[in-house]
């Protein structure tokens, strides 16, 4: 009897955003809506947006909400295949040759035999993308596609449409049923249309105050109330800033109100927001401003 697939534990977009929610992931209808459209139509989900919106964090929250496992392939300049996909164990190999020789004759030795067991299962090293394909039911996180370059990209698309590899040495390999997929983009960069037309998309944006304040309320519940609305406020005025070099995200929110709270302070002063400026805000400059007219940011 096969797993159930990860697509046929979810019914419907509110079933979705309700088990999301349950893992203190709280979605909006567009994005419950194309990440349940993503699990029954069996596509890829590429979601795109600044850097701090939760895009990372959803793919991690549908792991858990569906049961399943989270496999993640961190891209980056100069990714190939080989550390998506897999690499023998080189060291391995050439200690089971030297195995080889020092217990057979060497007249005795069948080198066809002896190349064939090189390549053998235990030798297999398997990355993010080839386990994906054995262990499905998971969920695939594709992270920051956008730092790949086009030839990365045009593997990753004919993986993604055959979910399967072939492994020269070693055969062919299917997923029993495609995982789920989820990639991510910063959009330093603009991800091919070939790859986008693959996937269902998605922009997530920053959440509007209401929904950030009930995430830091969710995740952090320990933080009162008052405390959660006004650093919600205070990072969405730093993000209407267009001075910043990186305006916080939702993270970064989370993180302020976290370290106010540590310091037992009850509400967002003066004091306290000077000093903890570091927990929102990761450049020099950005704080610097700041700090310069932090009576407005309170004040507002």
């Amino acid at each position: 009897m096969t797993s159930p697939t990860a697509e046929a534990l979810v019914n419907s977009a509110d079933e979705l955003s309700a088990r999301l929610s349950d893992t203190g992931y709280l979605t909006d209808e567009g994005l419950a809506t194309i990440g349940y459209l993503a699990l029954a139509m069996g596509r890829p989900l590429l979601l795109e947006g600044e850097p701090g919106t939760g895009k990372t964090a959803l793919a991690e929250a549908m792991a858990e909400a569906l049961g399943v496992h989270l496999i993640r392939l961190q891209c980056h300049e100069g990714i190939d295949a080989s550390q998506a996909l897999y690499d023998w164990d080189f060291a391995r190999q050439i200690l089971h040759l030297r195995t080889v020789e020092a217990t057979t004759n060497t007249s005795d030795v069948d080198q066809e035999a002896v190349e064939k067991s090189l390549f053998d299962e235990r030798f297999l090293l398997a990355r993010p993308i080839l386990r994906a394909l054995r262990e499905t039911p998971c969920v695939l996180l594709i992270d920051e596609i956008d730092r790949a370059d086009d030839e990365f990209e045009a593997f990753l698309l004919e993986v993604l449409s055959t979910n399967q590899v072939t492994i020269p040495e070693y055969g062919t390999v299917r997923a029993a049923h495609p995982p789920v997929v989820v990639l991510t983009s910063n959009r330093t960069r603009e991800v091919h249309d070939a790859l986008k037309r693959r996937c269902l998309y998605h922009w997530v944006d920053h959440p509007g105050l209401e929904r950030e304040v009930e995430i830091v309320r969710r995740r952090l519940p320990d933080v009162p109330a008052a405390l959660a609305e006004q650093v919600a406020r205070a990072a969405q005025r730093l993000r209407a800033r267009d001075d910043l070099v990186k305006p916080p995200g939702v993270a970064e929110t989370l993180d302020w109100a976290r370290a106010l709270h540590t310091l037992g302070a009850s509400e967002l002063d003066l004091a306290h927001a000077a000093t903890t400026l570091g927990a929102v805000l990761k450049y020099r400059e950005d704080a610097d401003r700041v700090r310069a007219s932090l009576d407005k940011l309170l004040a507002a």
